[in-house]
């Protein structure tokens, strides 16, 4: 046994040969149902109502994780989950790379995305509770940066060049069942790999060991500590903010891929797959990291209290480049990337005062618990809206649609005064 500054684990433990790696395998699967997935389908056919309402739905399980969460404490460790996960989901991978080619590839592949949207929720949920077992309170605050740039390198590489590989063999091969079959297969190869990989080198903490209460015990706990977040003080205006702050980015974000790939005569740019991973998975993703990065230092030097209303314009009006790109039906590349540009970075800055207001109203009693439930309403808020944007866009086209996503700027702006009331000079950091 090896005892170092606090932290207790069997054996050696390594952060660098594990922490990057495991927030790869967690960032992965979340980009590849929330946004992979929605590419493959508007190039499969695929119409954009049906999209937004299959990924809305897929969006579920990280909506309700927090109900699950505290049976994967008593069922196995937390290193077993994330080692049979990891398998579980190079399986799902594996599974839509061999059906893709059928007839009843939508029904088979949304059916394991299902589980793997599952699997990668679960995933979740023991790699972070491993995170704070296996690594001791400074390590914990020296990784935490490091675990959050491999989160966005995992965005990254799922945005940009898996998106560009299948556009380069849909042009190559003529078979775009076959191209997105190709990367999918990348990915199951991959998830068989970190398993294999991380049962080896994840450490063996002390206290990650099946918990010793009953299930019944567990949900009792449960239940008071969910019940205690409803009362909270100005729990209905946290819920309203939780639920609306992103009520517009939630419809531009399901459709701005779409919108890219549909030809000019239905009123889109008209973009190849490859261009679209491109701009979004190179220019669109630096942004959103360099705005994030720069949204937690300002608030940890002036708190959020300071920076909310600068935020909340960040995160709402770069929307306004949709609307031009939809009225102008640009063909200049670069000008394409400076628009994703700006509105990534701007929704990077911006989306930190809700994370940093997540934190903040989190505080007391429970407050992990309490934050979890936080995200699962921010999750819904995004679920929600999602599902129904491709019906509106079909109904109104891109252009009216791209002013109703400005129209659901509203709230989030009506709703700032009382939230600077509610909350505190917040001076902490933000994960970004």
């Amino acid at each position: 046994m090896e005892k170092k500054d606090g932290e207790v684990v069997k054996g050696k433990n390594r952060p660098w040969a594990w922490v990057p790696s495991l927030y790869v395998a967690e960032g992965l699967p979340y980009v590849a149902v929330m946004t992979i997935a929605g590419i493959m389908y508007k190039k499969l056919g695929v119409s954009n109502t049906d999209i937004a309402l299959y990924m809305g739905w897929l969006y579920l399980p990280w909506v309700v994780k927090p109900l699950w969460s505290p049976f994967v404490d008593i069922m196995r460790t937390k290193r077993w989950w994330i080692v049979a996960m990891q398998l579980l989901v190079g399986i799902c991978f594996a599974g839509i790379a061999f059906t893709l080619p059928g007839s009843l590839f939508l029904q088979s592949t949304l059916a394991l995305f299902w589980l793997m949207a599952f699997s990668s929720a679960t995933h979740d949920i023991a790699a972070d509770g491993f995170y704070m077992l296996g690594l001791n309170p400074s390590k914990q605050a020296f990784f935490v940066g490091i675990r959050n740039t491999f989160y966005r390198i995992a965005t990254l590489v799922g945005k940009g060049p898996l998106v560009m590989l299948a556009g380069a063999l849909e042009v190559s091969t003529g078979d775009e069942h076959f191209a997105w079959s190709v990367v999918f297969a990348v990915l199951a190869v991959l998830f068989f790999g970190f398993s294999i990989y991380h049962q080896k080198m994840l450490p063996y903490p002390v206290e990650d060991k099946m918990g010793t209460s009953t299930p019944k015990e567990i949900m009792a706990g449960f239940v008071e500590t969910f019940s205690s977040f409803f009362r909270k003080p100005g729990i209905g205006l946290a819920l309203l903010f939780l639920l609306t702050y992103r009520l517009a980015e939630s419809q531009l974000g399901m459709l701005a891929a779409p919108f890219m790939l549909d030809s000019m005569d239905v009123g889109g740019l008209g973009l190849t797959t490859s261009q679209v991973g491109t701009v979004n998975g190179t220019v669109g993703v630096v942004a959103l990291v360099i705005g994030g990065l720069l949204g937690g230092f300002v608030v940890a030097r002036h708190g959020l209290r300071a920076w909310i209303w600068p935020m909340v314009l960040a995160i709402n009006l770069p929307d306004l480049v949709y609307i031009w790109m939809a009225y102008d039906q640009m063909t200049n590349l670069w000008l394409i990337n400076l628009c994703v540009g700006i509105e990534n970075l701007g929704y990077g800055f911006g989306f930190t005062a809700y994370t940093i207001y997540m934190m903040t109203y989190a505080e007391g009693e429970h407050k992990t618990a309490h934050f979890a439930i936080c995200t699962a309403f921010m999750a819904l808020g995004m679920m929600l809206p999602g599902m129904a944007a491709g019906w509106i866009q079909e109904e109104i086209g891109y252009r009216l649609f791209f002013v109703w996503v400005m129209v659901c700027t509203l709230p989030g702006f009506f709703l700032i005064p009382s939230i600077r009331k509610q909350i505190k000079n917040e001076t902490n950091g933000v994960r970004n």
